[in-house]
């Protein structure tokens, strides 16, 4: 770690901490030859076979700090030179790389706040203008919101195509398949319980915030322009509360929920009853929904299997 700023070392610590990696910090040395001539020993010694230098932000104005990146590089002589960019500059983000690859030759840039508006036509147009390739994006504040930049994902979400791609790697990274497997089989059944309704929204909340899910829709982007989707986030938020608000008997036997326990809930997560019973009431109705989709599949099934009317179409084979 290269930074000067004592809040920045501290934070790459505690980041380095919740992935297992080791973080070298010299505080209180502002020599970034010599930190870097150190952190090049500490990796040798404890056998890491890549090391990442993260150095201070400066401006391409600042020709002594950007002149100390070449002599860094000099000594380093490392495999890759990314820049990191802030997308939400537009075409400034364009012209700063411009500078930094005279200077020191990047191989590729790293671009933070990125989304598929105006900013993402910035990042097009970065391969065209400074001939290097973009090969990360920042897309949120986790350390999960890191992905790799596909330029015809960025495109298609530009033209409002969407990027579903994208959409399924989230969910088949970050969702737990077992228990999507469960839960399905629950809902086939007809024995989804508001345990399962409270999983469900929680395994939901993986995914992002869903502003960012919708974008990655085909007519998301243009669906974002007209509608808020914050009020649905609270929406998510309070019915989580009012979920967590139960004890586990009630999850599990929603019908002892009398107007008493409902008042406690209410009163203990900050809602109304009557929220609280809008809640009951959708998740009644979802429950009747997926009981009944279960009984026609059932019978769907049977019809087909005993070599019924469907059994007996070509399209039923």
């Amino acid at each position: 770690a290269l930074p000067i700023c004592p809040a920045a070392m501290d934070q790459l610590a505690t980041l380095g901490a919740q992935i297992g990696v080791p973080v070298f910090v010299m505080k209180g040395e502002t020599d970034v030859i010599k930190i870097a001539r150190e952190a090049l020993e500490y990796a040798a010694g404890h056998q890491c076979n890549t090391v990442i230098f993260d150095t201070a932000g400066r401006l391409q104005i600042d020709e002594n700090l950007v002149q100390e990146l070449v002599r860094l590089r000099d000594l380093i002589k490392p495999a890759e030179t990314l820049l990191v960019l802030d997308a939400a500059t537009g075409q400034e983000a364009v012209s700063v790389a411009t500078h930094f690859d005279k200077a020191l030759n990047i191989t590729g840039a790293i671009l933070s706040k990125l989304d598929g508006d105006a900013r993402g036509g910035a990042a097009l147009s970065f391969r065209h203008v400074v001939g290097k390739p973009i090969k990360f994006m920042g897309v949120g504040e986790k350390l999960d919101d890191l992905e790799l930049f596909h330029p015809e994902r960025m495109a298609q979400r530009i033209l409002g195509m969407g990027d579903v791609v994208t959409l399924v790697e989230k969910a088949m990274d970050r969702i737990d398949a077992s228990k999507a497997m469960d839960l399905e089989e629950k809902m086939r059944k007809g024995q989804f319980t508001l345990d399962d309704f409270l999983m469900q929204l929680r395994e939901m909340k993986k995914l992002g915030p869903l502003q960012d899910i919708v974008g990655l829709l085909p007519g998301g982007s243009e669906m974002l322009k007209n509608t808020d989707l914050s009020k649905s986030e609270k929406d998510f938020k309070r019915m989580e509360g009012i979920l967590c608000g139960m004890t586990c008997q009630e999850r599990g036997s929603p019908q002892i929920l009398n107007a008493r326990r409902r008042q406690r809930i209410a009163k203990g997560s900050g809602v109304t009853v009557t929220e609280v019973n809008n809640l009951l009431k959708r998740f009644d109705e979802m429950r009747d929904m997926m009981r009944k989709m279960g009984k026609f599949q059932k019978m769907m099934t049977k019809m087909g299997g005993a070599g019924g009317l469907m059994g007996k179409m070509p399209f039923g084979r």
